[in-house]
Order: structure tokens, then C-alpha cells, then sequence
């Protein structure tokens, strides 16, 4: 009974859940705090009573295409799949609004979106688009619960939903295979997002004229005391070339070499710190690319149910890296590691039970 409930709320798909909120708060630059884990857990929930519903909606399909799934192979009762989807989506919802009315706001629609989607528009044209919003609205309420603020997480969510997009594109054919388009379009979004994940921020690069930054911020330095009136006498615009910009730079050294007292010092070790982030960030992209890319073009040589299904499963653990890698991007170390920590599980026990 433990291996079918497993089954049917997919268990290993759980890990790539906690990442959304973590992602969220980052990116409003404010620690998770209590509020955030309230939404960790409502996103658990909710996750699963989506689980539930879906195959609760599709148990007829299910006993022609899926037998072995819980439900028609009989290990579990579709008004027991039902009835835990019901009280999954109130308790979440209960969580949520123990988070604050922001939380409540943005899981209200979210709770909505993912009973319309297993219920009605799954096998429509509109189900991608569903599912995405579905994953979006997550990440979102991570940041509604953490500071009542939704705006600075749109680009994240706007990031991670775009990939869910492509991923459910691609299921709609892991049962039947057939035309390696989806597939195709997938791998071509992948390749966008972790150019896109990767590169940084406008004007946070680690290195002297990355993203139109000036070269004290390529340096890190920041207005603190000790050098708030050398900045002002070496400005670099955006639209500098790029001589010019190596050429500050390089005074920029020389000063901080010369100026005596800790504001130097900090600010040096703030552009350590900025580039072990850019590392961090550029190499969770990478986990990425790689974690989706390989199955998924293995699909576009041949879309066969199993390879198919090998690539959905795939796009699914990669949401992890993307979603460590955002984190990363919005400045937070500790939720990139923290979210990228929980890969490994995931992995492992997507090995005893199946994530689609």
C-alpha cells in the first residue's frame, strides 16, 4: 500500500517542490524565514494534490495505456485518490493563509489553476500554458510569503515556468511517441534558458564590462566611506568602449592598492564574493543543460514512448539545478546550494519510483 501512495503522489518529483519558494525569496533579496517555509509546505501540498487529481481525472485513459498505475491495477481506490487530493488542496491552502494574506493571494489562484488543468484542460491546447502558470504561481508564492512582494520574483518565475512549458509539451506524447518537434523545441528553450541563467544579471557580471556594469562595480566596490569620493572621480558610462573600461579598471586596482583603511579591503571582498557567485551560478546552468539536454536529444532522434518518457523525466529533476541556479542569480549562495543539495535525492530515489 506504502509503494502504490508512492506511485500514485510521486514521490521523487517532491524534491524539485521546495526550490520554488527558496527561489521566490531570494530573489526579493530577503532570507527565508518562517513565512517561507509555510510556503514550502502549502507548495508541498498542493504539489501532491495535483498528483492525486491527475491520476484520479485520467483513470480510464490510464487502464488502457497504464495499467500497472495504482489506481486501475486496483492498489488504491479512486475515491480514496480523490478525497486525498481534496484534503491536500485545503490544507495547503490552510498553510498558505497561516503566511499571510500576500500567500494566500497568489495559492488561491494556484490551487485553482492546478484542478483546471488536471480536470479540464490537460488535453487541450491550453494545458502547456496551465502547467507553466501552475509552476510560476509557485515560485511566486514563495516571495508573497517572504516579503509580501511579488514583482522582483517575476523574471525568475517567468524563467522557470517557460521550462515547465517545454517539459509538458514534450509529455503530451510520452505514452504514443511520435513527432520529435516538442522534443526539439524543448532542447532549443534549454539552450536558451542556461545562455539566459547563466550570463548574469544587467550590470552584476564578475568581470570588467560584463552587462554594461562600470568598473568599480566590476570590482565590487560599493559606496562605503572610505571611497565614496575617489568613485565619483572615475565614472564609466554604459556606452564606454571597451579599452576604456579596462583602463579604469585598472586604476580602480592601483587606488584600492594605495587607499589605506578596511573600506578597500571590503570591497575586494565583496568582488570575491561576486565571483564565486558568477562560478556557482555558471556551473548550476551547466547542471542544467546538461541534465535536460542529453535526454531530450535523444528523443529528437527517436521519439519512442521510453525515450520520451526518459526525457520528461529528465526536464522534471532539471527543474533543481534551474532553480539553484536562479537562486544563484538572485544573489542568495545559501538557497542555490541548499535547493541544488536536493538533486541527489531526487536522483536517487527517482531510480525505486517513477516521476511520470
Amino acid at each position: 500500500m506504502t509503494r502504490a501512495w508512492a506511485e500514485l503522489l510521486r514521490l521523487p518529483a517532491l524534491f524539485t517542490v521546495p526550490g520554488d519558494a527558496l527561489t521566490g525569496a531570494a530573489a526579493t533579496g530577503v532570507r527565508p524565514n518562517r513565512r517561507t517555509l509555510l510556503a514550502i509546505t502549502s507548495s508541498l501540498c498542493l504539489y501532491e494534490a495535483g498528483m492525486a487529481l491527475n491520476d484520479w481525472a485520467d483513470r480510464t485513459e490510464d487502464a488502457l495505456e497504464r495499467p500497472h498505475r495504482p489506481l486501475p491495477s486496483g492498489r488504491i481506490k479512486p475515491a480514496a485518490a480523490l478525497t486525498a487530493a481534496g484534503a491536500l488542496t485545503v490544507t495547503g491552502l490552510a498553510l498558505a493563509s497561516r503566511a499571510g494574506r500576500p500567500a494566500l493571494a497568489v495559492a488561491a489562484p494556484l490551487a485553482a489553476t492546478v484542478w483546471a488543468y488536471d480536470l479540464a484542460l490537460k488535453h487541450t491546447p491550453a494545458g502547456p500554458a496551465a502547467m507553466a502558470t501552475a509552476r510560476a504561481l509557485d515560485l511566486l508564492l514563495g516571495a508573497a510569503a517572504t516579503t509580501g512582494r511579488i514583482r522582483p520574483a517575476i523574471p525568475s518565475a517567468t524563467a522557470l515556468g517557460t521550462h515547465t512549458f517545454a517539459v509538458t509539451a514534450v509529455s503530451r506524447h510520452e505514452t504514443r511517441g511520435g513527432t520529435p518537434l516538442p522534443a526539439l523545441a524543448a532542447l532549443t528553450t534549454t539552450a536558451a534558458l542556461m545562455w539566459h541563467v547563466g550570463r548574469g544579471r544587467r550590470g552584476e557580471s564578475g568581470t570588467v564590462g560584463g552587462g554594461g556594469a562600470n568598473a568599480w562595480d566590476a570590482l565590487g566596490v560599493r559606496d562605503t566611506p572610505g571611497v565614496r569620493e575617489v568613485r565619483l572621480r572615475v565614472p564609466v558610462t554604459p556606452g564606454a568602449g571597451e579599452a576604456l573600461r579596462a583602463r579604469d579598471a585598472l586604476g580602480v586596482r592601483n587606488t584600492l592598492r594605495a587607499h589605506e583603511g578596511g573600506s578597500a579591503r571590503e570591497a575586494m571582498r565583496d568582488h570575491q564574493a561576486l565571483r564565486s557567485r558568477d562560478a556557482l551560478r555558471i556551473g548550476l546552468a551547466l547542471v542544467y543543460g546538461t541534465t535536460s539536454a542529453r535526454p531530450l536529444f535523444h528523443a529528437v532522434l527517436n521519439p519512442s514512448p521510453p525515450l520520451t518518457q526518459r526525457a520528461v523525466g529528465a526536464g522534471i529533476r532539471a527543474m533543481i539545478p534551474l532553480q539553484a541556479a536562479l537562486g544563484a542569480r538572485s544573489g542568495s549562495l545559501g538557497t542555490a546550494l541548499l535547493t541544488a543539495a536536493l538533486a541527489p535525492a531526487a536522483r536517487r530515489f527517482g531510480r525505486k519510483v517513477s516521476v511520470t
